[in-house]
């Protein structure tokens, strides 16, 4: 049956009034002043690298003529909060097909080379604050994200104009940019039944998941996400906490060749043990104070009042996430359904993902397993097969 959004499932529910965002939101600090993004803050580590390249150019490194920018959809606009443009190119290739012309190097070999040093630059800042001790229990993970980059003006660059002009590296440098998840149904079902059986991953579980996103009073730099399970008796059990992602590398790549763009980011969370027996029963009051409401954003309200616990706890956003899992001894597959909802921005969102942990890659890297030959041939090798199997999409935000 094919995956209908979460916010489109309970359409005999439209008459019903919507909870007002006096019975959703918290009651926020005015000083707590947290940098967010669309849902969840954004944390960059010491000495992070954020990097942008475009892969498939020609010898000269230049765009061929059959790329453009060109709006997203008004939609996405309205989301976004700002006027994009999204990199087109008529010529894209299909499938594994290249795309003709004057290229000497194949696209993922041109974007291991550029991205590598990078990548063991950002394994050594993490191995050394692992080894100072600086960093405890953390789960790090290396992964590949697929999208769309959609591209922002800036103070200095006008997008109205910058559209009318053929496409070049150096302006879309200073543009900002936004990594774009979302992808349509249609790539998850091709991922799921073509891709899969192709790449030597298997089945591994079905995951039904509420993350519940709390500001706490004394870790002003961190948002804490508690991972439930919803028991038969509809209770919650929580079994997870951690901090927000901290980023220490992130390389956002142009395919020009291909529809899809892709992500590679290294990041790190640390899983939270230190908390007494009060502050524990204290988020477990306030998760146990959420009711199942399957038809809000993100799955679950607060009644008025029960969103904080004190001045210490407080909910900022839920997310509720299916997630089918594929995994080898060097792959794990990640395939979510994502309804979320901000309650500081009273804003939701309804997202199909993928995304592919590289997990052995990023063993080897940290523990220095193997020579460093051995493993760049492995990562130049994993490139390959994202841009066989992963980067070809039809077009969905023009």
């Amino acid at each position: 049956m094919a995956y209908i959004p979460p916010h489109k499932r309970h359409s005999k529910d439209s008459d019903r009034p919507s909870p007002t965002p006096e019975l959703l939101a918290p009651q926020f600090k005015r000083n707590l002043n947290l940098r967010s993004s669309r849902h969840e803050k954004i944390v960059y580590a010491d000495q992070s690298i954020n990097r942008w390249l475009s892969a498939g150019l020609d010898d000269n490194h230049q765009f061929p003529a059959s790329a453009y920018l060109e709006p997203i959809l008004e939609p996405i606009e309205r989301f976004i909060g700002e006027k994009s443009l999204v990199l087109v190119n008529n010529h894209a290739a299909k499938g594994d097909d290249e795309v003709g012309g004057n290229i000497s190097r194949r696209p993922w070999e041109f974007v291991a080379e550029n991205v590598w040093p990078d990548l063991l630059t950002s394994f050594d800042n993490l191995r050394n604050k692992i080894e100072c001790k600086e960093l405890e229990k953390v789960k790090l993970k290396l992964v590949a994200r697929f999208g769309k980059i959609l591209f922002r003006g800036t103070n200095s660059v006008n997008i109205e104009k910058v559209k009318k002009h053929p496409v070049t590296e150096t302006t879309l440098k200073q543009l900002r940019r936004t990594f774009y998840t979302n992808v349509p149904t249609s790539y998850m079902e091709n991922i799921i039944h073509g891709v899969v059986p192709k790449i030597g991953v298997d089945f591994k579980a079905d995951n039904d998941v509420y993350h519940i996103k709390v500001v706490d009073s004394t870790r002003p730099k961190s948002i804490i996400s508690c991972k439930c399970r919803v028991k038969e008796d509809k209770t919650f059990e929580l079994y997870k906490i951690e901090l927000s992602p901290i980023r220490q590398m992130a390389t956002d790549i142009s395919c020009v060749d291909k529809n899809l763009d892709l992500r590679l980011m290294l990041c790190f969370k640390s899983i939270v043990t230190d908390l007494t027996d009060e502050e524990m029963q204290s988020l477990k009051n306030l998760i146990n104070s959420a009711v199942l409401d399957p038809g809000v954003k993100g799955g679950l309200r607060w009644p008025l009042g029960k969103s904080n616990s004190g001045d210490r706890y407080h909910v900022s956003g839920v997310w509720h996430t299916e997630i089918k899992l594929y995994e080898s001894t060097s792959l794990k597959l990640k395939v979510r359904h994502a309804d979320r909802f901000s309650f500081e921005s009273s804003t939701g969102e309804s997202a199909v993902e993928i995304t592919l942990k590289l997990k052995r890659l990023a063993s080897d890297i940290l523990e220095r397993k193997v020579d460093t030959d051995t493993i760049y041939n492995m990562f130049k090798d994993t490139l390959g097969l994202i841009w066989d199997h992963f980067l070809s999409c039809e077009h969905f935000l023009t």
